[in-house]
């Protein structure tokens, strides 16, 4: 008597394949989306530890900040600069739109908050 094999099926090792593939497609579109987004964010709690004075400071340093991170999406105009007891509070937000394949793409809304108390 011959014993049973065991192990995946040719069509089974394709699906899985394609899996991977799919996830690996997502992953390489996806991530410098985020990266560029936790850029700014980093960017932004940074200046807001600093305490900058006025609102012209405040974009001052985040375009010194986004010409060394490289950050493109969020220019110093784009800045939502507020008051919130003695201290300033500095949020963005906006929509990235990452093509996927073919006419297929993704809408992603990014939005950051620093400062405050």
């Amino acid at each position: 008597m011959g014993k049973l094999q065991r192990g995946i099926g040719l069509i089974g090792l394709i699906l899985v394949l394609v899996v991977v593939i799919v996830a690996a497609l997502f992953t390489m579109k996806l991530v410098p989306s985020f990266l560029e987004y936790r850029s700014a964010k980093v960017a932004i709690e940074g200046i807001a530890r600093q305490n900058p004075g006025t609102p012209g400071d405040v974009r001052k340093a985040f375009q010194a900040r986004a010409t060394i991170d490289d950050i493109n999406t969020v220019r110093p105009e784009d800045l939502e600069i507020t008051k919130e007891g003695n201290s300033l509070v500095i949020g963005f937000a906006y929509r990235k739109e990452v093509p996927l394949f073919a006419n297929v793409g993704m809408y992603i809304d990014y939005v950051g908050r620093a400062g405050g108390q």
